[in-house]
């Protein structure tokens, strides 16, 4: 899933692709370079990010949608509200990625139901402006399975197709560095629910407290080669997707672990 930000804002690439032209333009780049989807949000969720208008966001987003549409691969609509899914699903949309996983606007689910749209659910515990004051646990990958799971139960009361509902473990959305480690140690951790998991682990700020120096992050541009290791790490754990600020060599690290997967003999470098 490749990352079309059209916002000012956002922590990794914020105001590189504001203006439509040049969103379409990176679309269009990463379509080329492989994306099975192109994710479109107009809403930066960094912690601590102040929320555009609902109309602001619709300025943002309707015109990519329907350009990158007519490339012919999926577009998703990252957005937590109903009024936007809804006209960028009219646009040609076809999935539903909301980072709130239904618990931000009740009349997300319905709408997604209604639609008939795919839809990514991810973990969340509350807007970007404080999530992090709610980023306490006890045992982290239990807690985030059982909430997710609460979230799906509602998706599906909704009336939401659960063929087409897909998980996301939310990593850095109310939660520290540690939890994020925690996570990633248990790729699987989700599997008891039974839906397909797209990881967002792209230029993730953990990633450039780790590759930092003297206390300094690492800048975001600079964290491409740990999100690669994490995409090589996570194919081979059997994820559905990862979310990634760029593609082509995401590719290549599917290609190569989907190589190895399909000899006869065992991997020996899994142990």
């Amino acid at each position: 899933m490749g990352v079309v930000n059209v916002t000012p804002d956002s922590f990794s690439d914020g105001g590189q692709w504001y203006e439509p032209s040049a969103a379409i333009a990176h679309g269009r780049e990463l379509a080329a370079q492989g994306a099975d989807i192109l994710d479109v949000g107009g809403e930066s969720t960094r912690p601590g990010a102040e929320r555009p208008s609902e109309a602001e966001e619709l300025r943002r987003v309707l015109p990519v949608v329907e350009a990158l549409a007519e490339l012919g691969v999926p577009v998703s609509i990252d957005t937590m509200r109903p009024a936007v899914a809804r006209q960028a699903v009219a646009k040609g949309a076809t999935i539903v990625n909301d980072v709130s996983g239904g618990a931000a606007d009740a009349g997300m689910l319905p709408t997604v139901a209604e639609l008939g749209v795919g839809y990514v659910m991810m973990h969340w515990r509350g807007h970007s402006r404080d999530m992090q004051s709610r980023a306490v646990y006890g045992d982290v990958p239990t807690e985030v399975r059982d909430e997710l799971s609460r979230q799906v139960e509602a998706a599906l009361a909704a009336g939401v197709d659960p063929s087409r509902i897909v998980l996301d473990p939310g990593l850095g959305f109310a939660k520290t560095a540690d939890h994020n480690w925690e996570l990633l140690r248990a790729p699987d951790f989700l599997a008891p629910l039974g839906f397909p998991v797209l990881w967002g682990v792209s230029r993730k700020t953990f990633l450039g407290r780790l590759l930092g120096t003297e206390g300094h992050l690492r800048p975001a541009v600079r964290r491409d080669d740990a999100t690669l290791a994490f995409t090589t790490l996570l194919a081979v754990a059997g994820a559905w997707g990862v979310r990634t600020h760029t593609v082509a060599q995401h590719r290549d690290a599917v290609a190569v672990v989907t190589a190895l997967r399909s000899g006869s003999g065992p991997l020996w470098w899994l142990g």
